[in-house]
C-alpha cells in the first residue's frame, strides 16, 4: 500500500502543464475497439486508469502500445466479447467496452463494474439504453449477457430520465455508431470529454450531429477507420491546482490548457476571491483573501462539476463565513468530511448531498486513508495548508485520476513524497 507524505505550511508558486483529460481518454480508447484500422491518441495522462484499461483490452486481443503521453491500438481481429476479468471489476470505465463491443460484435458479456464508491452509480440507464437499441438483456448474479435481436427499429428515441449521465451517454454513442439506421439520445451529456469522444469518431467517420447539446442524433455508418486524435486537457486537474495555489496563497500559472472551457470551472473560484488572468496556452491565478461562497450546487455541465466539489470543500475550510456545498449528483461524495474534521475543520453534514462548512479554521495534521480519486486528492490539498506532516494512505487510489501528483506539487514549492 503506497502513501503520500506531506508536510504543510508551504507557499506553492510556479508552473504546472496540465494533463490529459481523465475521463476523456478512456472512452476514446474503448472506441478503437469500432474499427480494424489504428487508433492514436495523444496528450494520453500517465495514469493507472489508463493502464487498467490498456491490460483489459490487451486480454480482448488488442494490440496495445504505450508511448510518452501516447498510445497505439488496434483491434485487427474481432475483440473478445467477454469482459469477466478482475480488471474489470476494479475500473467502472470498463462498462464502456459495452458499447463498443455491441457496435463491433453485436453481443457482449460483461460483470458489474468497480469504481469508486461514491454513491449509487448503476447502469440501468445504460441497459435501458442498450434494450431501445434492439439488445436483449440477461441478467445472474452480477454476470451480463446482451444480444442483439432479429427486428431493429430503423429509428430509435432514447432519453435519459433524472439526469444525463455521461457514461451512459459514452456507451449509446459507441454502440450507435456502426449500427444501421438513425438513434436520437435525449437528455445527453455535453461535458468536454463526451464532446472529445464525438470529435473522435466523428474523425474516425461517424455521422454525429448536436454535439455540446442535450440532443444527439448519430446515423449509423457501415464502418469506420482509425484516426489519430489528441485529448483535451484535464478540466479537473485544472480546478484542483487552482485550489492548491489559493489555499497556500502562491501564483500559480497553468500551462497546456489548450481550447479548455474556463468558466463552468472558475466561477465560484472568482466569487471566492481568486484572480485569473489569461497567459499563452493557460492561466494565471493569483489568490486574494478566500471569502465563503453562500451556496454552490454542482450540476450537469456546464454547471460545476461534481468531480470538484470535494477540493471546493477543502477550499471553504479557509474561506472567511459560511459556505452551503451541495452535491445533488452523488450522495456519498461528502462523505470524507470526517477527515477534515479530524483535522480541525468546523463542518457540520446536513444529509447526505449537503454540507455547511464555517470557514477560517486552522488544519492540523493527520494520518488518513483516501476513500476514492477525488477526496484523495482533496486530503492531499487540506495537508499542504495543514500545521505538520500528514500522510494520506491507499495513494493508489489517486494515481487512478491524477499523474505526477509528486512531480507536480514539488515543482511549485510543495514538500511532497510518497513511499511505498
Amino acid at each position: 500500500m503506497a502513501k503520500y507524505i506531506i508536510e504543510g505550511g508551504h507557499k506553492l508558486s510556479g508552473q504546472i502543464k496540465l494533463s490529459g483529460n481523465k475521463n476523456a481518454i478512456l472512452p476514446c480508447m474503448a472506441a478503437a475497439l469500432l474499427t480494424e484500422e489504428e487508433v492514436v491518441l495523444e496528450n494520453v495522462p500517465e495514469i493507472a486508469d489508463v493502464t487498467i484499461l490498456s491490460e483489459i483490452m490487451k486480454s480482448m486481443g488488442v494490440e496495445v502500445v504505450r508511448g510518452k503521453h501516447q498510445i497505439s491500438l488496434k483491434a485487427a481481429k474481432m475483440p473478445s466479447c467477454v469482459l469477466k476479468s478482475e480488471m474489470v471489476q476494479k475500473l467502472r470505465a470498463s462498462i464502456l467496452l459495452v458499447g463498443s463491443l455491441l457496435g463491433r460484435c453485436g453481443q457482449a458479456e460483461f460483470l458489474f463494474p468497480g469504481g469508486d464508491i461514491i454513491g449509487r452509480r448503476g447502469i440501468d440507464q445504460h441497459l435501458n439504453g442498450f434494450n431501445q437499441l434492439g439488445y436483449s438483456i440477461e441478467y445472474n448474479d452480477q454476470e451480463y449477457k446482451l444480444r442483439k435481436v432479429k427486428q431493429i427499429p430503423k429509428e430509435r428515441r432514447i432519453f435519459f430520465e433524472n439526469f444525463a449521465t455521461v457514461t451512459g451517454t459514452e456507451n449509446l454513442l459507441l454502440a450507435a455508431a456502426i449500427q444501421p439506421g438513425t438513434t436520437v439520445i435525449r437528455n445527453a451529456a455535453c461535458e468536454p470529454h463526451v464532446i472529445d469522444l464525438c470529435n473522435l469518431l466523428i474523425k474516425m467517420g461517424a455521422d454525429i450531429q448536436g454535439m455540446g447539446s442535450s440532443i444527439l442524433t448519430i446515423e449509423g455508418v457501415k464502418k469506420l477507420k482509425g484516426a489519430r486524435f489528441k485529448i483535451s486537457s484535464d478540466h479537473m486537474e485544472f480546478g484542483t491546482y487552482v485550489v492548491a495555489g489559493a489555499l497556500t496563497g502562491g501564483e500559480v500559472e497553468i500551462v497546456n490548457c489548450g481550447n479548455l472551457d474556463f468558466e463552468p470551472v472558475i466561477w465560484p473560484y472568482k466569487k471566492m476571491g481568486i484572480s485569473f488572468y489569461p497567459i499563452k496556452d493557460g492561466m494565471k491565478i493569483v489568490p486574494g483573501k478566500i471569502i465563503a461562497i453562500p451556496r454552490l450546487l454542482t450540476n450537469a455541465w456546464p454547471g460545476f462539476p461534481t468531480d470538484l466539489m470535494s477540493i471546493t470543500i477543502v477550499l471553504a475550510t479557509q474561506a472567511q463565513g459560511v459556505s452551503l456545498l451541495h452535491d445533488f449528483i452523488f450522495e456519498s461524495r461528502m462523505f470524507f468530511v470526517d477527515k477534515l474534521i479530524s483535522m480541525g475543520a468546523h463542518i457540520t453534514i446536513a444529509d447526505p448531498h449537503r454540507v455547511v462548512v464555517y470557514g477560517a479554521r486552522p488544519l492540523f495534521a493527520r494520518n488518513m486513508e483516501t476513500p476514492d480519486i477525488r477526496a484523495g486528492m482533496a486530503l492531499i490539498l487540506a495537508a499542504l495548508v495543514a500545521n505538520g506532516q500528514s500522510v494520506i494512505n491507499l495513494a493508489e487510489l489517486i494515481d487512478r485520476g491524477y499523474e505526477d501528483v509528486v512531480g507536480k506539487l514539488t515543482g511549485i514549492g510543495a514538500k511532497v513524497e510518497k513511499s511505498t
